[in-house]
Formats: C-alpha cells, structure tokens, sequence
C-alpha cells in the first residue's frame, strides 16, 4: 500500500468516524427530544371523574381533541382551547366545566407531541364539523396561549383569552377582545416580558384579570409545576373564579 492509499484510508476512517458520532447525537437528541415531551402532567382523577359524572355536559374524544358539550341547549358560540406545553388536555375539563354546561362547547386541542406550538392545525381544521357554531373564542394556557394568538386572525374568533400567557406574534392590528387572566403567585411567567408584550395587543382592546392568590397550574388540574408559586385555592374556588371572570369579561352576550 502506498503512503498516498494510507492517508487516503485514514481520512476516509475519520470521516465514517465523524459521521456516526454525528447520527448517533442526532437521534440520542431525538430520542430525548422524544421522551420529554411524551412525558405529561396527568389530569387529577378526581377532578376529571366529576366532570364525567355531571350530567350537564359530555365529553368525548374526537380527532386529537376532546369535546365538552352541554347537554341542554347550545348556544352557536364556542371555546377552542390550546393546552400548555406537557399538560394533559382533560386537565382543563373541569375548570371550564360551568362554562360548557352554560351553552358553550368547549373544544380542548389534544396536540402533536403534547405541544401545541408544533400542532400545525388551525382553527378551520379544528372547528370545521362545528357547523352550527359561528363563532369562537379562542384560548390557551401558557405555551398554548402562544399558540393560540397564532391563530387569532381567523375571521370566526371573536375573543382572545389568555390564561398566565401573552402573544408573541403582533396582533395589534386584528378587530378582536383580548382578555389575560393571570395569577399573582404564578412562578413561572415572567410579567415583565407580559407586560412588555401588551404593545403586541389590539390598543383600547384588551384587559387583564388578575386572580389574587393563584399559580400558573391553578388554571388546569394537573397538580403542582416545578417552579411555580403556591396556591391558594381548591379547584372547585378555582373554577368558580374562571367562571366569573369569562362570564363577566367574555361571555357576556
């Protein structure tokens, strides 16, 4: 073998070499990637049965989404509703439960890899066998939130509501209500950046709430966050002041 072929040898190892150290990285972040994101906050049990034990409203699993409709009259007016990043979406069945049995149905968005802002679907695909619903509100919590400002251009949404999130997308120049509902023991987002992000907002068009007393997983049943702030309150309080705070703000009419 000549000095030339055994050079020619050893780059061509190095590159093989190379090459699968970079493959094997590459699908051990995948596999991370993967694991991490599959990996949810359940829905508290007790929370969730008293939902499918309340004869005002049903629920049912339909296309990566899970329905709550109410059981007397509906009203052609609904929820749709983007789960934070990692949270169970029957998580939020019971804190909008008074909601749905009051005529609004609520339909909580089950996303690709329990992340809504890698969900590509959009209201149309996600509301479309709605046909007697002719407009939406649409909603989120946390990350879902982000999500759902994404969304807010469609021409059925009638009102933003975001719960302990804001946009990151400009949506100043849309003809929407845009209602935040935050907690003032919420540990995990971060009310400067909020702040900062209002001038995203339609000007003279959005207001916020603020429950005293509640965290960032106050707004779903899923148990404590890491890092998050302690709550004050039971998920039935809990509830009750979502109920109010929709009904008085964004449910109105």
């Amino acid at each position: 073998m000549t000095p030339h072929e055994r050079t020619r040898r050893r780059r061509l190892r190095r590159i093989r070499i190379t090459g699968w150290t970079a493959l094997t990285s590459l699908l051990v972040t995948l596999v991370g990637f993967l694991t991490y994101f599959h990996i949810v906050f359940p829905a508290e049990r007790s929370a969730t049965l008293e939902v499918f034990r309340d004869d005002r409203v049903q629920v049912e699993a339909s296309d990566a989404r899970v329905i709550m409709s109410p059981t007397g009259d509906s009203l052609p007016r609904g929820m749709l509703y983007f789960p934070g990043a990692r949270v169970d979406p029957y998580s939020y069945l019971y804190p909008l439960a008074d909601i749905a049995a009051a005529g609004t149905t609520v339909v909580i968005v089950d996303p690709l890899f329990n992340m809504a802002l890698v969900d590509t679907r959009g209201v149309s695909e996600l509301t479309a066998d709605f046909p007697d619903i002719t407009s939406w509100v649409l909603a989120g919590h946390s990350l879902g939130g982000v999500k759902a400002c994404m969304e807010a251009s469609h021409p059925a949404v009638t009102h933003l509501v975001l719960f302990a999130s804001y946009c990151a997308n400009d949506i100043s120049d849309l003809d929407i209500e845009v209602f935040q509902v935050i907690g003032d023991r919420d540990g995990l987002l971060d009310d400067s950046l909020r702040r900062e992000a209002e001038s995203l907002l339609p000007p003279g068009q959005h207001r916020t709430f603020t429950i005293r007393g509640a965290n960032h997983a106050d707004f779903g049943t899923y148990g404590p966050q890491p890092g998050d702030g302690d709550s004050a309150y039971s998920d039935r309080v809990m509830r009750t002041m979502i109920t109010g705070a929709l009904t008085t703000h964004v449910l109105q009419d």
